[in-house]
Order: structure tokens, then sequence, then C-alpha cells
């Protein structure tokens, strides 16, 4: 056998055996992913099974009470309560993060503050602090501090139990609203700005035309989170009596004593909700990432 051939031989096994080695890391990822997914079929039977069999989850009150009117009533004030509580947090949100990008210190300072206590409080001590203003203030006007009142009203007509629960959830996100879109406003680059003010724009012509539009691609995301926590979140004014969905339930099954079938109807109505949401939201950075697009390819 010539050299020449003995080497084109040597040359095809040492490819045989890269291939060979190529291979072995894929057979093992097959066999990985196939175990890996009879775990997860078998575990999945498990929880079909009990789902099925265990009678304490009673899927008979679970189907009569889905559609029932006060349950229907309960979502359509947690929907109400959602869009009023991300309504005040956005708009707020929005002149929170504006005032900590000032120049100013005292507005700047105000921000930071509004912003560090009602991050560093919970949610539900701030409903109930709403919920309970009347036992502080059990009137509001306009007066002279420490004297009389010149025109008062009743606190508890000026903040009914569902204004209390909008502020406590509307001002709490506020304080998150901020931060996201601080982050935004942050992610433009200073030359937009700067083109601007050549361009002779003022800071708010420059922040509504250049600035936020181009912001609003890192804020959305963050934002949809928002608004999906927010829908869950709408559950703790069940302690100062507003009637959303959990309030609803809770009602329900303190009469009939069937808490797990009524907790699973709040649930299922409570995913069905967040999953549209979730729809939304990808619909949203879909067509803001596509107009952001075309403004980069017309440059």
């Amino acid at each position: 056998m010539s050299t020449d051939t003995r080497f084109h031989h040597d040359r095809v096994d040492l490819a045989d055996l890269v291939a060979i080695a190529d291979h072995e890391p894929v057979r093992r990822r097959a066999a990985g992913q196939a175990v890996g997914g009879a775990v997860i079929l078998v575990l999945a039977g498990f929880v079909v099974a009990i789902l099925v069999t265990n009678p304490g989850f009673d899927w008979p009150t679970v189907g009569r009470y889905l559609f029932d009117v006060s349950v229907l009533r309960g979502i359509a004030v947690t929907l109400e309560l959602t869009i009023a509580a991300m309504s005040v947090g956005i708009v707020c949100g929005v002149v929170l993060a504006v005032l900590r990008q000032s120049g100013g210190p005292i507005p700047r300072s105000a921000a930071t503050l509004y912003i560090w206590f009602f991050r560093g409080t919970p949610v539900l001590v701030q409903v109930l602090f709403w919920g309970f203003a009347a036992s502080l203030f059990p009137r509001i006007g306009l007066g002279i501090p420490g004297g009389e009142f010149l025109v008062s009203w009743d606190t508890n007509e000026v903040i009914p139990i569902f204004a209390a629960a909008v502020l406590g959830l509307g001002f709490n996100e506020a304080a998150y609203v901020a931060e996201i879109v601080r982050g935004g406003l942050l992610s433009v680059p200073a030359g937009q700005s700067e083109a601007a003010d050549a361009l002779g724009l003022g800071r708010l012509a420059t922040l509504r035309f250049v600035v936020l539009p181009q912001a609003m691609r890192a804020i959305i995301p963050p934002i949809g989170n928002q608004f999906i926590s927010m829908l869950k979140m709408t559950s703790v004014v069940l302690v100062i009596g507003v009637g959303d969905l959990l309030e609803s339930v809770t009602q329900i099954y303190s009469r009939n004593y069937r808490q797990i079938p009524l907790l699973i109807v709040a649930s299922i109505w409570y995913l069905v909700m967040t999953t549209l949401l979730t729809l939304v939201q990808a619909r949203l950075e879909k067509r803001f990432g596509r107009s952001l697009s075309r403004v980069g390819g017309t440059r």
C-alpha cells in the first residue's frame, strides 16, 4: 500500500471518528429528552387523576357557579378596578418619572421620597389606610389649618370604598410605573434629545414627540406585566368590602361552605382574564416594535 493510499485511509478513519463523536451528544440529548418527557407525562397523569377522582374539588359545584350572576358581577368590578387603578398609576407614574429626571433638586427629591414610601409599604396597608381614612379625617374641606372648615364634606361620601380601593392600588402602582418609565426614558440615547433641542423643540415637545415614542418599546412589556399583576392584586380589596371577584365567591362559600370549588371558580376566571391580557400585551409589543422598525428604516 502506497503512502498516499495509507494517508487517505487514515484521513477517512479520522473523519468517521469525528462524525461518531458528534452524534454521541445528540443521542444522549434525545435519550434525556425522552426520559424527561416520560416523567412529565407520568406526573401529568397523576395530576389529572387527582383532579378527577378527588371529590373535594366538587366539579359539579364549580360548573354551577362558574357563570353565576354574582360571580359575573364580581368580574366586572375586578376589571373596573384594574382599569381605574392602572390609569391612576400610569398617569402619576409618568409624572413621577419626569420629576425624577428633572434638574431641580426639590421635585427630584419629592418624587424619590414618594417612590421610596409607596414601594416600601405593603399595598394591603395602603388599601386599608384609604378604606379607613374617615377614622383619621372624619370630614375634609377648605378652611384654616387647625381651625373651623369653611366648606366641608363627609369623608366617607367623598371617598367611598370603591374610590378608596382605586386610590390605594393606583398610588401604589404609580411608584412602580415611575421606575419603569424612567428606565424607558434612560434607554433613549441622549443624542435624540440634543438633536430635538437643536431643532428648537422645547422640553415638553421633545419628551412627547421624540423621547416617549422611542421609550415605549422598553416601557410596554413591563407595563403589560404590571397590568396583569394589578388584575390579580385587586383581590386585596376584599379587606375593605369591595365586591370584586374574590369577594363574590367569598360571599357564596360563606353560605354554602364550598370553599374549594368556589376558589376554583375564581381561579378559572383569573386565568381567563390574564390570558386575554397577555394576548393584548403581545399584540401591543408587536405593533410598537413594527412601528419603530419602520422609523428606523426610513432614517
